[in-house]
């Protein structure tokens, strides 16, 4: 059978059974649409927030991104488990004691105030749509590729798939929905894994296999892709980061940050009790482990592959020739993987020698520049978006067909999932933190639910609109996410359970210095805000201030929050005794809040 229609089989079969689960767990009220009715068992809501959690930045893009920069960028690995575990362990509980299930009425209520509460929603919306973004352009990605057509369509296919089950069923729909877009990612990222490293190394674990033996070569596997990317002018892939600094910013913008956004604080109001939400904690540590421990084993597979791809015979002065990747057909009439994903644009070919052969070099390095000019190279000649890698793995390897069909059915379940959650997230800011707290007070539970369902509508159509033009791969626009969350709500969400001084304007005017000092930084170098005489300072480390990088600056942004914010409070009155009360209360729960108070 053809690949297409065995691709088109895995997506369509996966897409029936979560509107499927969208119909039947229909949300009928406003409680239903927020927090699933709070019924939720705790092992089942461990896998929806696992599903939550691994979005198209961790199935599609993190092992992209280890694979293009190796040990570097592992700090995405380091930072997204890190700030999980410092979401469940330190703010889940608390906040799900307090009872307030969207983080902007928790921070109203805490800061007495409705102007901080508008302030959380600004962030919050700010933060989940850039988040958004980067999911979009993931289920853009995949659909492209599986369902042959461009980028952009396969976005706007995403975009319908996303409004139908995410506007129906809320957030009780999205809960099962996700429990099945769960077993589908798991199964479908190890699964490929698994035959790759057995390929690779003869081990099926690949956590194992990529320390163990490559097979053909008889050497240490990844002593074999730093040869063969040393040898074309790239940077070893074990090699040590430069700029610790950089890197230990990142890695803790990308834990606080974690910590910040609220699509996955509202999962734990999902559960009847407090103890349920840690016992949810605990099993999505679980459920999203399974991923992140075969992660780092795809990405060094991955790259390896793609390199012994171009240069089969070896020897980096014998590129593959194009005829050869033109004309191969397989056993089934199937075209070379990399001529099925030139379709996508995603893959490009320049003959810049005319000498038909593909070399793929690092030509921005200058010690590499003499060698390749030896051997008659005018550039490399070949690229990829590395969003590619994970979804292209099965082909690399010439997997069976149903496998390759698996992995696109996983990737569209990885991207939707947190795409439908971050969605309910923006709606609930604006139908219940926005519209029912400010501007219609009075506003019956039915027209609530609507206006839940429009805002999430309208959230659709910007995500897809700026999906379609991302500031960076997945994972990078997921990373600028995280560094906003970072630098607005995180703070105000610590301050406001750990320190009863901290009053309503120092956590206003916190929010509003952290968000604007990130928003300004990642602005310039990423082109969006001109200053005269900068030339827009290209986003390179020669330009950074103090070599931090725009992913990088949430943990900078968080700093400013928490000085701004404990410096006006103490030159401003404390907080009222009721208020110093409640915090005591949180931190010594004494029962548990309603989840269901709205």
């Amino acid at each position: 059978m053809d690949q297409f229609y065995i691709n088109l089989i895995f997506v369509g079969a996966s897409f029936l059974i979560y509107i499927g689960i969208a119909v039947w767990a229909k949300a009928g009220s406003t409680s239903d649409f927020y927090v699933a009715g709070g019924g939720v068992h705790p092992i089942t809501n461990g896998a929806a927030i696992g599903a939550d959690w691994m979005s198209a930045a961790s199935f599609i893009s993190m092992a992209g991104l280890i694979a293009a920069g190796g040990y570097s960028n592992s700090t995405f690995l380091m930072g997204w488990t890190g700030g999980y575990v410092l979401l469940a362990m330190l703010l889940a509980p608390y906040l799900r004691k307090f009872g307030k299930f969207t983080v902007p009425q928790f921070i109203g209520d805490r800061y007495y105030s409705e102007n901080a509460r508008l302030v959380a929603v600004i962030c919050l919306i700010v933060a989940s749509v850039t988040y958004v973004i980067g999911q979009m352009a993931g289920a853009g990605v995949a659909f492209s590729r599986f369902l042959e057509v461009d980028s952009t369509m396969g976005l706007i296919i995403a975009a319908v798939v996303v409004f139908v089950y995410a506007v129906l069923g809320g957030m009780k729909g999205i809960t099962y929905t996700q429990v099945a877009q769960y077993c589908v990612l798991i199964v479908a990222y190890t699964i490929p894994a698994v035959f790759i490293s057995l390929h690779l190394t003869g081990n099926p674990i690949p956590g194992l296999g990529m320390f163990s033996t490559h097979t053909e070569s008889g050497v240490p596997l990844l002593a074999k892709l730093n040869q063969v990317i040393t040898d074309l002018g790239f940077n070893e892939y074990t090699a040590d980061v430069d700029n610790k600094l950089n890197m230990v910013l990142f890695t803790l913008s990308l834990m606080i940050g974690t910590a910040g956004l609220p699509h996955v604080i509202i999962r734990f109001f999902t559960v009847p009790k407090v103890a349920d939400a840690r016992w949810s904690g605990g099993w999505a540590l679980v459920f999203i482990a399974l991923l992140y421990l075969t992660a780092p084993a795809v990405a060094s597979m991955a790259r390896l592959n793609i390199m012994t791809t171009l240069y089969p015979e070896g020897t980096a002065a014998q590129p593959i020739e194009w005829a050869e990747i033109e004309n191969e057909l397989d056993e089934d009439g199937n075209r070379h993987w990399i001529k099925e994903w030139e379709i996508t644009g995603l893959i490009s070919f320049e003959d810049k020698n005319g000498d038909g052969r593909v070399q793929y070099y690092n030509d921005k390095n200058p010690e590499f520049a003499a060698e390749a000019e030896a051997r008659g190279w005018k550039g490399s000649e070949f690229s990829y978006n590395r969003d590619i890698l994970v979804l292209a793995n099965p082909e690399i390897a010439n997997l069976p067909g149903w496998v390759i069909g698996l992995i696109a059915a996983g990737g569209l379940a990885a991207a939707l999932s947190t795409a439908a959650g971050l969605l309910l997230a923006i709606s609930s800011a604006i139908s219940h933190d926005l519209i029912k707290s400010r501007i219609n007070p009075e506003i019956s539970d039915k027209g609530e639910l609507l206006a839940a369902r429009i805002s999430m509508a309208v959230a659709i159509v910007v995500a897809t609109y700026l999906g379609a033009n991302p500031p960076g791969f997945a994972a990078q626009v997921v990373a600028l996410a995280f560094g906003i969350a970072a630098a607005s709500l995180f703070p105000a969400l610590m301050m406001g359970i750990f320190s009863k001084r901290v009053n309503n304007v120092g956590a206003t005017l916190g929010m509003l210095s952290g968000l604007i000092f990130t928003l300004v930084y990642i602005f310039i170098y990423k082109g969006w805000f001109f200053i005269p005489g900068t030339n827009n300072l290209p986003d390179t480390p020669e330009n950074w201030i103090l070599g931090i990088s725009p992913l990088s600056i949430g943990a900078v942004g968080a700093l400013v929050n928490f000085a701004v914010a404990f410096m006006v409070s103490k030159a401003t009155a404390e907080p009222p005794v009721e208020i110093q009360e409640l915090v005591e209360s949180v931190r010594y729960p004494r029962g548990a809040g309603s989840a269901h108070d709205h």
